[in-house]
């Protein structure tokens, strides 16, 4: 029978550091944060925006069906665009009070984002953008007010029961609107040739969506952005 070694005497066992688990509201810096978020289970999303720990509730149809198209979406940009890159719901280290978790953004290989030594993207992406279909209040507010004051150049989101898509672009410090086009399009400033047909996006019409996509892709605009990234004149 094996037997447990003595604990000499007068030596007290220290007890391991419990951490403690993240809740919602909380208000936190981005180190502590991420301890606590690195100590959660697997597959739990949680956000800290501005200083404040979010965490959403379970993920539903109304999110899921137009954050597959938001996806598909940004990934038929990224494969006719060499030199970006198409991320879904990736964790983002944006300053020392924030450390979202967006449903979609693209970036610019090499841009204003890199990896740590941990594998998580570090600074502020050219895009980020977000599904909102009952956080409305967070994604409006303060998750726009977060992506301003980080440097993020541009901010789509998606309101579902609002059935409008709203487009943020970066103006100086400040977030403004990006007008659509006399035909309704929204057309990028960051990534010539992203286009967009909101009034299709919210109906969920996806082949209206890439359609529009793919007039965008085969846009003089968007052929002289990818010569830019191929001579590596197109980062910002």
């Amino acid at each position: 029978m094996s037997m447990m070694p003595a604990i000499p005497r007068g030596r007290k066992v220290q007890p391991r550091e419990a951490i403690p688990p993240l809740e919602n509201s909380d208000r936190l810096t981005q180190p502590e944060f991420h301890r606590r978020y690195e100590a959660m289970p697997e597959g739990v999303k949680t956000e800290l925006i501005g200083g404040v720990v979010h965490i959403p509730s379970s993920v539903k149809r109304p999110h899921c069906r137009p954050q597959f198209i938001l996806i598909n979406w940004l990934g038929m940009y990224e494969n006719e665009t060499p030199g970006v890159e198409g991320l879904d719901n990736t964790t983002f280290i944006l300053s020392g009070s924030s450390e979202p978790q967006p449903d979609g953004a693209l970036i610019i290989t090499d841009g204003n984002t890199y990896v740590n030594e941990e594998d998580f993207l570090v600074g502020s992406p050219e895009l980020l953008a977000e599904i909102s279909s009952s956080s409305e209040s967070i994604d409006l507010h303060a998750e726009r007010d977060n992506y301003e004051r980080a440097g993020v150049k541009e901010y789509i989101v998606v309101a579902v029961r609002m059935k409008r898509v709203y487009w943020w672009i970066r103006k100086g410090k400040k977030f403004v609107d990006l007008a659509a086009g006399a035909d309704g399009i929204y057309r990028s400033e960051t990534f010539p040739g992203l286009w967009l047909d909101p009034a299709a996006f919210v109906k969920l019409d996806s082949r209206r969506v890439m359609a529009v996509l793919r007039k965008g892709l085969a846009s003089p605009e968007h052929a002289v952005f990818v010569q830019k990234l191929s001579q590596g004149k197109a980062r910002s």
